[in-house]
């Protein structure tokens, strides 16, 4: 059965030899893989394969017959956002390196949920549009995305208690802990001002802290590019 919906681009993989399994989280269902064959043949007369690149934001005719395949069917797609700086500014590409491994790390949901998937629409799309104020992103991000995974806290001091019970050695200071206040409760354009080192405690801190709620969240393997390039 054919069905409309929006999507997220996550990741892909190479399925034999021109195609591809991709990875998206979906508007109507949740997280869906499909297979999209001959986007990596040689003979293909479209670069279709940059449809699929992460974060990419899509417009979709799907095929699901039932909840127990795995694996579904592009009937249709298309690119509903091309992005004109996203990929080419060396800072927005590693903050969206970050958000997506920590999507493909911690989003589960192979059923419909709305708010988080505007919640993930509306961060995208303003670091793609946004011009200047998107060095914090990433950590505005985490702030607010852990409400929608069923842990955020309300308030710095919540947070702190919960860093404190797990033995968390450092404590922020009170202009990170006033900006990290503003990172939950304030739009993606709030104007913080954090100096490197800040940053980089910050996102220690909030990594800490998903990790607390996460179990086996792991090794981030884009942090080291991140912090390479906020230096």
């Amino acid at each position: 059965m054919l069905h409309k919906t929006r999507g997220i681009v996550l990741n892909y993989i190479r399925y034999r030899e021109t195609s591809i399994i991709v990875k998206i989280y979906t508007e109507d269902f949740g997280i869906q893989s499909y297979i999209v064959n001959g986007v990596r043949s040689a003979k293909s007369k479209t670069n279709r394969i940059a449809l699929f690149q992460p974060l990419t934001l899509l417009d979709l005719v799907v095929y699901h017959k039932n909840k127990e395949q795995t694996i579904h069917r592009l009937s249709e797609v298309k690119c509903s956002l091309p992005f004109r700086s996203l990929p080419f500014d060396f800072i927005k590409s590693s903050i969206a390196l970050f958000v997506t491994e920590m999507l493909v790390k911690t989003l589960r949901e192979e059923e419909a949920n709305q708010p988080l998937f505007h919640f993930l629409m509306e961060g995208i799309i303003y670091l793609e549009e946004a011009d200047q104020h998107f060095e914090n992103f990433h950590l505005q991000f985490l702030a607010k995305y852990a409400f929608y995974l069923g842990f955020g806290a309300e308030t710095v001091h919540e947070m702190e208690q919960q860093l404190k019970e797990n033995l968390y050695p450092y404590a922020l200071d009170a202009s990170t802990r006033e900006v990290t206040q503003n990172f939950i409760l304030m739009p993606f354009d709030y104007p913080a001002s954090l100096d490197r080192q800040r940053r980089g405690q910050l996102l220690d801190t909030l990594i800490f802290y998903f990790k607390i709620h996460l179990e086996g969240l792991g090794e981030i393997k884009s942090l080291d590019v991140l912090r390479e390039l906020m230096k």
